[in-house]
């Protein structure tokens, strides 16, 4: 203290001495009142342990708050009793304090308006004091033992009064040290599931008692939209009229609350509240912290599961519905999804409210029009691409959608009914607001993607097959399970110079663009060469060139029908085969079979074999060809394979060829519940001759 003596240690010789220079943490406090226990009880001083602790406690936690240095703890400790010194080394001095006897009326006064920490001190010790030193700031108390004159060992300051005795004017509200020791000691109970509204009630009941107060609460307001709520209850409720001493809780947003005293006013009535609405405060904390933690992880598990659903849907429109059913209602009362047309105008997509009576109204207020409609905020975030407030009949916010770079609309979202979004909902939502953009980007470009496949795939088949009289032709394709690629199956119908019909099935290795312009060029080339009169194996010599002169690693496989009148009502058959699998030859009599010889596959080799098999369809026979999307479709690890196929088509004898093309499509489709891995085609001659 400026202009007072230090503490005295007279005496000491012959005691103990700690010092230890501890860190500005939280931490420091315990670790100050391990030294100050170990110096206790190595002295022989236990009977001082409650009050020692205490003091060391405040003293520790006032410095490591206020001064944020590091701090010196000096214990000494002689047959009579125990000196702690606190010194820090922050720049500047303080307000001086008076060193005295405890309890002194005046000087509660004085240092009850300095805080309540310094109360106690001065309460408890026998006798306490400031040093100002150049580097910094020290604070030390002693403590006597009880009946002991301190006068008569030398351990007296110079300016101390030598009588340490309680003064005749003490205050009768004055705690005790076990007391306050049990208010320091009351814990919540760890393996609660609440232990917050048993460890405030223990609090307020005990300060209660130390102060004489007829009734206390505590209430808390956790920011979820209920208010305050009654966490604690002691005593009877306050009378009409009655000063309530009032303490807010020390607690972050969205915490808030306070605890209420119905006390007599004392200079021991406002620290200790202020003490034990700390000791709360700082459980209270903890326990935002912890819901806060765990919030977060249900909105990591959430936003986790609102991905999956969304990346699982390639539909724009399934896409669009999807999103307000996830922040509706855990989200906010009611959600919007407008996107933006060609021309830049908003359309609503999607729409969902908590209660489906309001979506009328909902939808009313969506498309009214004017400068201060819902309608202009959502413009207006859609073109600032920022989060805009919605104000009127529907309050809440919108945020655009936007995904690569590309605004695609808004996604607007009303408040709760009880409380408006948090700043983590505001996060969440934003980010589902991302999610959800993407994902409708996604499906627009699957759905882009499937149209451009559609169409180049349709442009690879004929569009109907021609009608001869008898010749019956028939089709069935079916693509692979993705629809957003073109698959290189193909069949033609294609009519001969000659006056006969050539029919064609093809299979091109491999999916996509690259081969689908593959499988264009080789219907193209066989178009142009059977058009120019070449025998179908020049044909196929000549398609085979082209192919290994472009390169690329596609290879095809190829079979052609020249069908035409044979004797009679037969039709007459010149079958070649480039590496495809044999057709089957339905007999209208009854029994299937295969037919015609295999050759060499189309791009590989320089030359190829094509070897000519003549076949002769009496009236009723069919001649079924087909691709191995057919016989490799898979259950499990079993195959469809020709043995099935050729025992599916037995039993259509006598069928049209229309009939025996989708019964075998049928059978293909039924043999596994997994979409087609492989593109499908069926294509069936039939002699309709009757």
């Amino acid at each position: 203290m400026s202009g007072e003596a230090g503490p005295a240690t007279a005496g000491a010789r012959d005691g103990a001495v700690r010092r230890v220079r501890l860190p500005a943490d939280r931490r420091t406090p315990a670790a100050a009142r391990a030294v100050v226990r170990s110096v206790l009880t190595e002295s022989h001083l236990d009977e001082l342990a409650n009050e020692a602790l205490l003091l060391t406690t405040e003293l520790t936690t006032n410095a490591v708050e206020h001064a944020r240095t590091e701090l010196d703890i000096e214990v000494v400790a002689d047959e009579v009793g125990l000196t702690v010194t606190v010194s820090d080394f922050a720049p500047g001095s303080g307000d001086e304090l008076t060193v005295g006897d405890r309890n002194d009326a005046t000087e509660i006064n004085e240092v009850s308006v300095r805080g309540r920490g310094l109360l106690l001190v001065d309460h408890f010790a026998s006798r306490w004091g400031t040093t100002y030193l150049p580097t910094g700031k020290g604070v030390w108390f002693r403590l006597d033992r009880p009946g002991v004159d301190p006068s008569a060992t030398g351990t007296v300051g110079e300016s101390t009064p030598a009588s340490a005795g309680p003064p005749t004017g003490a205050d009768p509200s004055a705690p005790s040290a076990s007391a306050m020791s049990e208010l320091m000691q009351t814990a919540p109970d760890l393996y609660a599931d609440d232990p917050l509204p048993d460890f405030a009630t223990s609090l307020l009941s005990r300060v209660a008692e130390m102060v004489g107060a007829a009734g206390g609460t505590i209430r808390l307001d956790r920011g979820d939209g209920q208010g305050r709520q009654v966490l604690a209850r002691f005593g009877r409720p306050p009378r009409p009229g009655s000063e309530l001493l009032r303490v807010p809780l020390t607690v972050h947003r969205p915490y808030a609350g306070e605890l209420e005293l119905d006390a007599a006013p004392s200079a021991y009535a406002q620290p200790l509240a202020v003490l034990t609405a700390e000791r709360l405060s700082l459980h209270l904390e903890n326990d935002r912290l912890r819901r806060a933690d765990i919030r977060r992880q249900v909105w990591l598990t959430f936003l986790a599961e609102a991905s999956e659903l969304l990346a699982q849907s390639l539909d724009v429109d399934l896409t669009m519905a999807l999103v307000p059913q996830l922040v509706v209602p855990r989200l906010g009362q009611w959600c919007a999804v407008h996107t933006t047309d060609e021309w830049g105008r908003l359309r609503l997509a999607a729409a969902s409210h908590a209660d489906e009576s309001m979506l009328p109204q909902l939808h009313k207020v969506l498309a009214e029009t004017g400068p201060d409609s819902v309608q202009a905020r959502l413009r207006e975030a859609s073109r600032s691409a920022a989060q805009i407030p919605l104000g009127g009949p529907m309050e809440g916010f919108a945020v655009p959608l936007i995904a690569r770079g590309q605004r695609l609309g808004t996604l607007a979202v009303g408040r709760h009914q009880r409380h408006r979004h948090d700043p983590d909902e505001v996060a969440v939502l934003e980010d589902v607001a991302r999610r959800a953009a993407l994902a409708i980007e996604n499906a627009r470009i699957h759905a882009e993607r499937r149209r451009v496949a559609q169409t180049l795939q349709q442009s690879l088949l004929p569009p109907v097959l021609p009608v001869v009289d008898g010749i019956g032709f028939a089709a069935e394709y079916v693509p692979t399970g993705d629809d957003a690629e073109v698959g290189g199956d193909f069949y033609d119908v294609v009519p001969l110079p000659d006056g006969r019909w050539l029919v064609v099935i093809g299979d091109v290795s491999g999916k996509g663009v690259q081969a689908a312009a593959v499988t264009g060029l080789v219907r193209d080339v066989i178009r142009v060469l059977v058009g120019d009169g070449k025998p179908l194996p020049e044909a196929l010599a000549r398609l085979n060139e082209t192919l290994v002169e472009r390169g690329g690693g596609r290879y095809c496989t190829l079979a052609l029908a020249a069908v035409g009148p044979g004797q009679g009502d037969q039709l007459a058959v010149s079958l070649h085969l480039a590496g495809h699998d044999r057709p089957v030859l339905l007999a209208g009599t009854g029994g299937a079979e295969f037919v015609g010889t295999g050759g060499t596959a189309l791009g590989l080799l320089d030359t190829i074999t094509s070897p000519t098999a003549e076949i002769t369809l009496a009236p009723g026979d069919s001649l079924i060809f087909y691709t191995d999307g057919v016989t490799e479709r898979r259950h499990g690890r079993e195959l469809f394979g020709t043995d099935r196929l050729r025992d599916a088509a037995a039993p259509l004898a006598g069928y049209s060829a229309d009939v025996v093309a989708a019964r075998l499509r049928a059978a293909a489709i039924n043999f596994s519940v997994e979409p087609p891995r492989d593109d499908i085609a069926v294509l069936v001659l039939r002699n309709d001759a009757t």
